[in-house]
């Protein structure tokens, strides 16, 4: 990593010094691996969303269930992060997080939440536009005891979102949680849970050539999906 680190800083040096401007606008290709037509989807959008995960699955692509979960704090800025999505299902996306975290603390002033799964190597990205609502305590113990002790460990030492003095002082209070939790079981922090985001608008955006895309849009209205399609 810091060999890495070090090439990058030479080259950006480089770049400054020989007085090169990056050309951003010149950075596009054609998107045309596939298409998507509202007659061929799914009439539930989470059964079409979980076609759609199996073929990211399926071609390999790194973190296939990485997604940024954007909130808005009380002043109204909004403000993004990635996530790991833990499960799927008619019911909506979970995914856990330290309740003194900025996103959750956000979520309990402002449940609305916006998801977005960029999935780029297939041209394709969903978002999802709707409301957060907490588990039950014992769905969070279920998923806690299922994670590795690390991350178990690390659910305790870190106070997410909230100032840390040094990296040496975070693995300081990691290496505190081992001794402590030494044998036996590790219980879930009361400052620790999932959120299920219930949607109620899903679109999905498929890449097409000469930037004509193809974004077919749900919308749950009245208990029932609409399907519709929106201009690129």
């Amino acid at each position: 990593m810091k060999t890495l680190i070090i090439i990058l800083a030479v080259i950006r040096r480089t770049v400054f010094n020989n007085g090169v401007d990056m050309d951003l606008s010149s950075l596009r290709r054609e998107y045309c691996l596939d298409n998507l037509n509202e007659n061929d989807v799914l009439p539930d959008p989470m059964a079409q969303f979980e076609v759609w995960l199996q073929q990211v699955i399926s071609a390999g692509l790194n973190d296939p269930t990485a997604m940024v979960v954007a909130t808005v704090d009380e002043a109204g800025q909004p403000s993004q992060r990635i996530v790991l999505l833990k499960q799927s299902d008619q019911d909506g996306f979970v995914f856990f997080t330290n309740l003194g975290s900025r996103k959750a603390q956000e979520i309990k002033q402002n449940s609305k939440v916006c998801l977005h799964f960029p999935w780029h190597s297939l041209e394709r990205q969903v978002i999802v536009y709707g409301e957060a609502q907490r588990l039950s305590l014992k769905q969070d113990m279920s998923y806690f005891l299922s994670r590795p002790k690390a991350s178990q460990l690390a659910a305790w030492a870190s106070h997410q979102s909230h100032p840390v003095k040094s990296r040496d002082v975070l693995m300081s209070t990691f290496e505190q949680m081992k001794n402590k939790f030494k044998t036996g079981d590790i219980s879930a922090p009361t400052f620790w849970g999932g959120f299920r985001i219930v949607p109620t608008k899903v679109e999905f955006w498929q890449g097409g050539e000469h930037r004509l895309h193809d974004r077919i849009f749900y919308q749950k209205i009245d208990n029932n999906w609409t399907i519709s399609r929106l201009a690129p």
